[in-house]
């Protein structure tokens, strides 16, 4: 069983109501319930942080480390274009995280389309609404698959 933290930053608790023309009509707990569904039907443990205060997401990360956790996904939102301290505390512990974004980062304005973490992230899933969410679990899932021999999900 592996543990995966999902990590959401600021305003995405707002989900739901916040330009669901662009985000989606999803609410972060509908999208957290299916994640966490999927990963336990897949033998997988997945717990989830929320916080629109980069210090938490940065302790979160850090106490990732500690707990030995074996995957982090993050959708750093708008921390994904300005936070160096998040990306330095990624690279510190060291686990390997996918980068998921709800909407196509690089179709939009400029300044959203530079990303502190894309090149150092095992991958990035991007612009296809809550089903970032998913396909990024089912990367993880998939690479543990091939790394324990097992069967795929």
């Amino acid at each position: 069983m592996a543990k995966i933290v999902l990590l959401n930053g600021p305003n995405l608790n707002l989900l739901g109501q916040r330009e669901p023309e662009l985000y989606g009509s999803h609410s972060l707990a509908d999208i957290v319930a299916l994640m966490q569904g999927f990963a336990s039907d897949c033998g997988h443990q997945l717990t989830h942080l929320q916080s629109n205060a980069e210090h938490d997401l940065v302790d979160a990360v850090q106490q990732a480390g500690a707990d030995g956790v074996d995957y982090i996904i993050i959708n750093p939102a708008a921390f994904t274009h300005t936070s160096i301290v998040l990306r330095d505390a990624l690279l510190a512990v060291a686990i390997p995280f996918v980068e998921v974004h709800l909407t196509n980062i690089q179709a939009r304005e400029d300044f959203r389309q530079q990303s502190y973490f894309s090149d150092v992230a095992m991958g990035v899933v991007s612009g296809f609404g809550a089903d970032s969410y998913l396909l990024g679990l089912q990367a993880i899932i998939n690479n543990l698959d091939i790394t324990d021999n097992s069967s795929s999900c």
